[in-house]
């Protein structure tokens, strides 16, 4: 029985609840050997981030390669990257050696408001990690900066997924857990399927700390095990659900999911 791998690329949390840590939380419960390779340090808790350090692009690009080349993942994901040096050296790896598929979760802001990639960033990676995307998960804010226009509900989730996909990722999965509505319903659009809307009940919590990390993590667990890509959000969807259902209400501020849900 082959032993199936994911790759986190992504920043440290120390508090636990989001970034790589809540990455290699999630492979594992979903019973993938995770990997993590580190592109920021954050000093943050569950009330806030009050400090942000972004690695050398060369100590990125040093840890990528001696994972790929010693134990190869069958699906990577992206998180936070922090600035352009960064997202250019990754897309250079990515169109060199990624033979696998990437999920890119563009985290922009941290859940306390902290940013987490300038503007800067934010054009490289619309202009050279994107097009390397097999699935591009941008919450409502996220979506609405890379497709230049607002994204409030499910009318503009679609365009912004349209948008998303002409610059370059083959799939988009927007998420709608900030609509203002009953249900969290998120948006995948696939150029060769059309729309798929995934929903599920609206969980009242101020307990939601690395939703968008879980989640994205979820669904690279799931295609590194050789699921299709609807299986894979709709596995996570469910997953992440009861992860934030049973979230364990520690720490005095926006606390963690539940792992192990």
């Amino acid at each position: 029985m082959t032993t199936r791998v994911a790759l986190s690329i992504a920043g440290s949390d120390p508090s636990g609840g989001a970034g790589l840590q809540a990455d290699l939380k999630t492979f594992h419960r979903l019973g993938v050997y995770g990997e993590a390779v580190v592109t920021l340090i954050t000093v943050q808790n569950t009330r806030g981030v009050t400090r942000v350090e972004v690695m050398a692009p060369d100590l990125v690009l040093e840890q990528i390669h001696a994972v790929c080349c010693d134990i190869p993942p069958h699906a990577a994901k992206i998180g936070a990257l922090g600035n352009s040096a960064v997202v250019e050296a990754i897309a250079a790896a990515a169109a060199q050696s990624f033979t696998f598929p990437l999920v890119i979760d563009p985290v922009m802001i941290s859940k306390h408001g902290a940013a987490l990639m300038d503007e800067e960033a934010q054009r490289a990676l619309a202009t050279q990690l994107i097009p390397r995307a097999f699935l591009l998960t941008p919450n409502l804010e996220e979506a609405a900066v890379l497709a230049g226009f607002p994204v409030t509900d499910i009318a503009s989730m679609r365009k912004a997924a349209e948008k998303l996909v002409s610059l370059g990722a083959k799939n988009v999965l927007v998420k709608g857990g900030h609509l203002d509505a009953e249900e969290a319903v998120d948006v995948l659009f696939e150029p060769e399927h059309g729309f798929r809307e995934f929903s599920s009940a609206r969980i009242a919590t101020q307990h939601t700390h690395g939703t968008g990390c879980t989640y994205s993590a979820a669904i690279t667990a799931e295609l590194a095990k050789g699921s299709t890509l609807r299986e894979a959000i709709g596995s996570a969807k469910k997953f992440i659900t009861e992860a934030i259902r049973t979230a364990p209400a520690l720490g005095s501020g926006s606390g963690p999911l539940n792992h192990h849900a």
